[in-house]
């Protein structure tokens, strides 16, 4: 049994994924109020979206260029109460709140990104002074050569996963896809959350000019929100195929036993 992960980083990880899903939720909703993506500084109806999610009649249908796929009972249109259908892109146990609130989704979702903030300049902070960053995440230079990521892959892929001494560190592709999460994605998400505020605009006018427009700030923000919920999907696969007991105790206790190496 070893000491695996250290109170900070416990706190922080619950903290968000609590705060994560609740922005992600409300995000839908806002979605929900106008269900096209464009590129560029302007976006209405009558423009060319590059991503649509609606419905003709009782068909949702989810469109990606010139691309249709028929989604209903889940996207476009969703089971109301009874057997009436509902018109939306996202149906409503998905999304906060349930039903049609954009004014309420904005304050649930602002309130919660400032929290996010928080706790990611908190968690930066603390990694660059007790070098957990450079430490734990940031993988050596071994680590990066070809034969080595190659490897790690194939272990993954016959579900060959660490073991004794080797599972008290992060492997390379998980550091990978957390230095990919913690320095990419959410900064830019930040960034394109802060881009589409018209205060922020006033204030900082050439950050929309960085996106492209606020069009595609925002069609980045709803990009990088969708590889933050794969990024999810993928973390919870692993640990249920790792050992979930053991995987989320270490995540509650900061205590985790190693896995016997084979002999």
């Amino acid at each position: 049994m070893v000491y695996r992960h250290r109170l900070p980083t416990r706190i922080w990880h619950w903290l968000n994924a609590v705060v994560i899903a609740i922005m992600l939720m409300s995000g839908l909703m806002i979605f929900n109020a106008h269900q096209r993506l464009y590129w560029g500084q302007y976006g209405a109806n009558p423009d060319h979206a590059w991503l649509e999610i609606g419905n003709v009649g009782e068909r949702g249908f989810l469109r990606v260029g010139d691309h249709t796929i028929h989604t209903t009972g889940f996207l476009g249109v969703s089971g109301g109460t009874g057997d009436q259908a509902v018109d939306t892109a996202f149906p409503g146990w998905l999304t906060i709140p349930s039903d049609y609130d954009l004014a309420g989704a904005r304050h649930w979702h602002l309130s919660f990104a400032w929290l996010f903030v928080a706790a990611m300049l908190a968690y930066w902070i603390f990694g660059l002074a007790n070098r957990h960053l450079w430490r734990d995440v940031l993988p050596s230079k071994q680590e990066l050569t070809p034969h080595h990521i190659l490897g790690d892959i194939k272990n993954h892929a016959l579900l060959r996963f660490p073991k004794g001494e080797a599972a008290r560190r992060y492997n390379v592709l998980q550091k990978l896809a957390y230095l990919g999460v913690i320095v990419v994605l959410i900064p830019v998400q930040i960034l394109t959350g802060l881009a589409m505020s018209p205060s922020m605009d006033a204030a900082w006018p050439w950050l929309i000019d960085v996106f492209g427009g606020r069009q595609s700030a925002r069609s980045i923000h709803f990009i990088c929100a969708m590889l933050l919920v794969l990024f999810f999907l993928v973390h919870i696969l692993m640990v249920a195929l790792v050992g979930p007991i053991n995987e989320i105790r270490s995540m509650i206790t900061g205590r985790y036993r190693l896995p016997a190496e084979h002999r």
